[in-house]
């Protein structure tokens, strides 16, 4: 029940003009929650006498400020594990089909100044050509559209990238369990991975670690573009004897422009400095964002948010169509 009272706060809070019973109800229904109109009327005359919406004309309704605290408030227990179990659930929701290349994806969003955009494009183009990215598949959403559940704000453009979880999805579609590992910054030499210098475990983090690289300023995507430099990448764990049928899907997704693996290990034998577990094998997969944190590098100011949406692929056009 908290659940679902606190869908609808989200519901209220993302509308930009006071919204009914019967709007919420449909929305809830969209995510998965089957419930009347009458019982959201209920849920929101309670809400009312709490202070959390206030009733505007034909008995819409929009958030107060001690509503969106209380929203704020109440989303701190569901970070709690997020990015694993963001990522688990994610992957499992997947259903890219490569060879149709139909089914949905999992995207960064990322904004931007639409007076910068044009500008970041440029920027962005030498990490999708290096392939220091998940694939070459992007979307573009001017002011006033909608893309992934996110309205994008006056003066701004949203930019979505793939989402290296993509990658947990295809292989769990074709029976391989995979495990994330890490999230980390991997240092590039004369183009080449050498080694990862910082990593933080999806397990243990209730923010995307390639999130907290970015705002701590600790890639060099740039110069890695150039032969030398540090990238976002995170470190994947499959069994031993699926690595001939993993290899065959990171062909294929690399062929459609969904991605590919930046180093395939061996059995049982260290990845990049990091071990690995009996008969398991590592992949180092290339962050999704690191086209958005060379555009930080350079002091152009974005809002991201890893795994974000979950996106039709039929939606998305190719970088270089862009530019």
């Amino acid at each position: 029940m908290e659940k679902k009272i606190n869908t609808i706060l989200k519901i209220v809070s993302e509308s930009d003009e006071p919204v009914g019973s019967k709007d919420i109800s449909a929305r809830l229904k969209d995510l998965g929650i089957d419930l009347s109109e009458r019982t959201v009327r209920h849920h929101l005359q309670q809400l009312g006498q709490e202070g959390l919406v206030k009733v505007f004309w034909k008995e819409g309704r929009m958030l107060t400020k001690k509503g969106q605290e209380e929203l704020e408030n109440s989303m701190i227990s569901e970070k709690i594990g997020l990015v694993s179990s963001r990522i688990e659930s994610l992957s499992y929701q997947m259903d890219l089909d490569l060879q149709a290349k139909k089914g949905t994806v999992i995207f960064n969003l990322s904004l931007f100044h639409k007076s910068e955009f044009k500008k970041a494009l440029k920027i962005m183009a030498e990490a999708f050509k290096k392939n220091y990215c998940m694939g070459q598949m992007v979307s573009v959403t001017e002011a006033g559209g909608e893309f992934g559940g996110l309205k994008v704000p006056t003066g701004k453009v949203c930019f979505g990238t793939m989402c290296a979880t993509n990658f947990n999805g295809l292989l769990l579609k074709a029976g391989i369990p995979v495990e994330s590992k890490f999230g980390g910054v991997l240092q590039i030499e004369d183009n080449k991975p050498l080694r990862f210098t910082e990593l933080v475990s999806y397990a243990g983090s209730t923010l995307d670690p390639h999130e907290i690289f970015i705002r701590s300023k600790m890639t060099s995507v740039r110069e890695a573009c150039k032969g030398s430099g540090k990238i976002l990448a995170g470190l994947r764990e499959i069994p031993a004897a699926s690595i001939k049928q993993a290899e065959a899907i990171i062909k294929q997704s690399e062929e459609a422009g969904f991605g590919s693996a930046i180093y395939i290990g061996r059995p049982g034998q260290p990845v990049l400095g990091m071990t690995v577990g009996v008969n398991r094998v590592g992949l180092v997969i290339p962050g999704g964002l690191n086209p958005v944190a060379a555009c930080e590098e350079w002091g152009i100011e974005v809002e991201s948010k890893a795994l974000s949406a979950l996106v039709d692929c039929q939606n998305l056009v190719r970088f270089d169509s862009l530019i």
